[in-house]
């Protein structure tokens, strides 16, 4: 019988593949809508901005000849696979199943982008007066969702709270 904190894997799985859907479309309608490198504005704060990112996070190797892209597909690959293991495992933390599909998802929408373009489309550019957050995009935001969910299900365990 299922407990009210747990999350059953195959509801974890379908977080997952909506992350890869909503980050898919949204970069589909990037690459439909938008110029590369032109920058339209949405907010005070941010721009549309269409963008290829062949490294990693923060463009982190991006500058490599091109070996980097199999690099991270691996290790996004690597990383799914040792996520779904994780899931498995994690059905009766919610908080945790919640984090990992996320981040899952986001892993999975980048990996995809890699293998189709060899680059990640970032689209997404936060701004104040002239300085730029590196651009992102829907599979980042979920990432990094994740991991702070799990930062913050384990500071609540550590100081003697339940998720």
């Amino acid at each position: 019988m299922q407990t009210k904190q747990e999350l059953p894997f195959k509801k974890a799985l379908a977080i997952a593949i909506f992350v890869i859907l909503l980050d898919q479309v949204s970069k589909l309608l990037a690459l439909t809508h938008l110029q590369f490198g032109q920058p339209e504005a949405v907010l005070p704060f941010m721009n549309w901005l269409l963008l290829f990112n062949p490294g990693a996070a923060f463009s982190f190797l991006a500058q490599g000849s091109g070996w980097q892209r199999w690099l991270f597909t691996a290790l996004g690959l690597g990383a799914s696979l040792y996520i779904v293991l994780l899931l498995r495992k994690s059905q009766s933390d919610k908080t945790l199943s919640w984090a990992l599909s996320l981040i899952l998802g986001g892993a999975l929408g980048n990996v995809l982008d890699r293998i189709r373009f060899g680059a990640v489309v970032d689209f997404i550019d936060l701004h104040y007066a002239t300085w730029h957050w590196p651009a992102f995009n829907v599979a980042d935001s979920a990432i990094c969702i994740g991991a702070a969910l799990i930062v913050s299900g384990e500071l609540r365990k550590a100081f003697g709270k339940t998720a």
